[in-house]
């Protein structure tokens, strides 16, 4: 590719996630490759995707881990222009909810198998519980990631949208979602806008994130002070705020109002039939 030696292009890989803490290399592919080139993109051409890309996307989704086979996920494909609006409006007026061709709202969904077990006459006591919960959104998310790396596989670009957690509520009366079911996060999968690709973004140092043994935190503060200063040259350099990634993490979770209404999760998640205990 261009001449560049995979070393090379291992390299410059690496370089552009973990800017000057490159980690040591090892094996390589195409498929890491692209895997380190995501970014996430929020800006997108009205361009229609090829027919049949949901299904496929579906299918590798389906392809993840679920925990013990539970399946304890479902999507929405929301295609109503007046349903898109609401779910952007949830999230804070994020309008590539709006001009992505394929918005998919990922969830957790317990209430499937609950209904499976009162038709079978076996109502299952270990629903109203924290771990069947924690379960379905992990497998939500393992699934989501799958139909990630497809879409970039495919050439398309993605972004999660979290932010549908501000209102569980509203989405679920808008995708009109039975109980025992909630949206956890949403996913905008199309082309790119010229110029909306974006850089990768650098990524904590494998020195804080990889323990090797027992949990090391005695070198957090100075490889953190690193961090912050590759990620505040990476904000001038994309024109957003020059930021470190301290400051970041501060404005995000150091108050409740930063929340917006997250801090009402449960309470939400209690009200649709989730019943944690």
């Amino acid at each position: 590719m261009d001449g560049m030696t995979p070393t090379t292009m291992q390299q410059a890989a690496l370089a552009a996630r973990y800017g000057a803490a490159v980690p040591t290399a090892g094996p390589w592919n195409a498929t890491i490759a692209g895997m380190l080139d995501h970014r996430s993109v929020r800006g997108y051409r009205q361009a229609a995707l090829p027919s049949g890309t949901l299904e496929t996307l579906m299918a590798a989704a389906q392809s993840a881990a679920t925990s013990s086979n539970l399946q304890t996920w479902s999507v929405v494909s929301v295609e109503d222009p007046a349903a898109r609006a609401v779910m952007a409006d949830v999230a804070g007026g994020q309008k590539h909810i709006l001009e992505c061709p394929l918005f998919l709202v990922f969830l957790a969904d317990i209430g499937r198998n609950d209904r499976m077990g009162i038709e079978e006459g076996t109502p299952l006591a270990g629903m109203p519980y924290l771990e069947t919960f924690l379960v379905a959104a992990i497998d939500a998310a393992l699934a989501a990631q799958n139909a990630v790396v497809a879409a970039e596989s495919l050439g398309l670009s993605t972004v999660y949208i979290g932010a549908l957690r501000n209102d569980p509520q509203k989405v679920a009366e808008t995708l009109g979602l039975p109980p025992g079911t909630a949206g956890v996060f949403g996913l905008c999968v199309g082309y790119p806008k010229p110029g909306a690709e974006g850089e990768v973004k650098p990524r904590l140092p494998q020195s804080i994130i990889l323990h090797r043994g027992r949990y090391d935190a005695s070198a957090e503060t100075t490889v953190r002070a690193a961090y912050d200063t590759e990620m505040s040259s990476f904000s001038q350099r994309n024109e957003m705020a020059a930021d470190t990634w301290t400051a970041r993490v501060i404005a995000r979770i150091g108050t409740i109002k930063a929340l917006r209404g997250r801090d009402r999760l449960a309470a939400a998640l209690n009200a649709l039939g989730f019943q944690l205990k």
